[in-house]
């Protein structure tokens, strides 16, 4: 499957300061985080990494997921 290019720079531009701030906080949490830190705890940090790295990934591609799905965004 070929991802073709659905945004714009605009949307580029937010997606990649969105996946920043993501990926900036889930590694914050991951170094701050009290070691006897629950499974919720350790599962947010997951998903906000996660989160963050494929923010990223749209951002450098230009391929949006969710317009890729057929709903139309504004950015």
């Amino acid at each position: 499957m070929k991802l073709m290019c659905n945004i714009d720079i605009y949307g580029r531009l937010l997606r990649g300061a969105t996946g920043l701030v993501l990926l900036g906080n889930g590694l914050l949490m991951l170094v701050w985080s009290v070691p006897g830190a629950g499974l919720g705890s350790r599962l947010l940090q997951v998903a906000m990494i996660g989160l963050g790295a494929f923010c990223i990934f749209e951002a450098i591609v230009g391929w949006c997921a969710i317009r890729a799905m057929g709903y139309k965004t504004r950015i």
